[in-house]
């Protein structure tokens, strides 16, 4: 035992030795350190998902994307500066001068025109385009309306094109706005008019004044309904008016009412 005692001693008296107990005592508390911290964070820092990972936040909101924009009713030409309205759209409250110049002779009889038909200034034929983007829910040749087609789209909307030639859609064909859809050509219809496309704008089945809607949107059909009650209630007042008037006054004529009266 004496012996043991004595070599610890001579041990310690050595310069290096002290210093290097100090040195292992100092390394294993580090790492005691170290180990402990280690365990703590696994405990307490939540598990990161996929998404955080790839450096997204997790509550970040979804991007929205851009509406895109709305578009506006066009004429169905390449170049509106190069055509004319050649027979504009019977109006049944318009002055007289302006029905007469909007009917449509054929067969010796008078038909109210339910569109606008559009030729060029110098009477030859052009490019047709779609006014609106939409389906095309008929393109087939009528023996009186010449090749016609029709595009469906938002609302309630149709467009009509007759009077067509070379047409280049088909039934069920998606359609861009501006497309070339055929050229204007001919009908039976209302050849005074030579060569020229005929247009109508139809919202819910019931004809309305194109012109009146070009460079609007499609929302501006949508009071389309009110207003033409509230005229279809004029007209009827108008025309009680005159029948109380020929009732007192025999003498008084009355225009012919088949004038006027639309084509189905």
């Amino acid at each position: 035992m004496k012996e043991e005692n004595k070599k610890v001693s001579k041990l310690f008296r050595k310069r290096w030795v002290v210093p290097s107990v100090y040195l292992l005592s100092a390394a294993l508390i580090l790492t005691g350190v170290l180990w402990f911290q280690n365990k703590t964070n696994d405990i307490v820092q939540p598990p990161v998902d996929e998404q955080t990972e790839q450096g997204t936040a997790v509550n970040e909101p979804e991007s929205v994307p851009v509406q895109q924009a709305v578009e506006q009713i066009i004429m169905p030409v390449l170049d509106p500066n190069a055509v004319e309205i050649a027979k504009p759209f019977y109006d049944f409250h318009a002055p007289a001068e302006e029905q007469e110049a909007a009917l449509v002779s054929y067969n010796d009889e008078y038909y109210p025109n339910k569109g606008v038909d559009i030729a060029m200034k110098n009477g030859e034929s052009f490019d047709v385009t779609a006014s609106l983007s939409g389906t095309v829910i008929k393109a087939e040749k009528d023996p009186i309306f010449g090749y016609v087609v029709h595009l469906q789209h938002d609302r309630g909307v149709v467009t009509v094109y007759q009077s067509l030639t070379d047409v280049q859609v088909k039934t069920g064909d998606t359609v861009k706005q501006g497309q070339v859809i055929a050229k204007a050509g001919t009908n039976e219809f209302n050849k005074e008019a030579g060569v020229h496309v005929h247009f109508e704008i139809r919202k819910d089945g019931q004809a309305v004044n194109p012109v009146a809607y070009f460079d609007q949107p499609l929302s501006a059909l949508e009071n389309k309904e009110q207003q033409t009650t509230e005229q279809q209630a004029e007209q009827q007042e108008t025309n009680q008016n005159k029948t109380n008037e020929q009732e007192d006054d025999p003498s008084s004529t009355v225009p012919d009412a088949s004038i006027g009266m639309a084509r189905t």
